[in-house]
């Protein structure tokens, strides 16, 4: 799989095309023409759910940000070398879940673009560490800034029992992030 196959797979959260592609939308909109599913099709629609919230978050972010677009892949592994300041390629690549030189070819693009330091670690010199620039690092904080303000928005919108049941999911939430990166481990 080449590197835009890669990325296009990280960026496109679902191919099945549950959201409505105009960005607008209630529920059932996200929901609409999803096939029938079993008895408890909870697990579906959760996931169909959290989908189209990310997918909506990250377009509207996007609409606002000056700079060019990067693309999925590129934002996980610059977010995650923020997070894990000389992270190698070869972890950077079991993290993400990608292959090392699907990795190798996202850095070299934001090595190129300016968003991306490679480094020779110093422990094994044929071993690459990976550091965000300063200037990814001010996207990075200006992404997650216009994130917490779309959410701001989006969230105000909503009555005191939706809000109150946003902020009650949330642990179990967190909980299933756990359970599903263990299950990457």
């Amino acid at each position: 799989m080449d590197q835009t196959d890669q990325t296009d797979r990280m960026d496109r959260t679902d191919g099945a095309g549950l959201v409505n592609p105009g960005g607008g939308g209630h529920l059932d909109t996200l929901l609409e023409g999803r096939p029938d599913t079993a008895p408890d099709g909870f697990p579906e629609e959760l996931a169909d759910a959290l989908v189209g919230v990310q997918r909506l978050i990250r377009r509207r972010v996007r609409a606002e940000l000056p700079d060019a677009r990067l693309r999925g892949g590129e934002v996980e592994l610059l977010r995650l070398t923020a997070t894990h300041p000389g992270i190698g390629i070869s972890e950077a690549a079991r993290k993400l879940g990608l292959a090392g030189n699907s990795v190798s070819t996202l850095v070299n693009q934001l090595v190129k673009d300016g968003w991306l330091v490679r480094e020779t670690d110093p422990a094994d010199r044929r071993a690459a560490r990976l550091l965000p620039t300063p200037a990814a690092e001010t996207r990075l904080a200006d992404w997650r800034r216009r994130r917490a303000d779309v959410v701001r928005r989006q969230v105000a919108r909503l009555d005191d029992t939706d809000r109150d049941a946003l902020r009650a999911a949330l642990p179990a939430l967190l909980r299933l992030t756990d359970t599903l990166r263990e299950e990457d481990a």
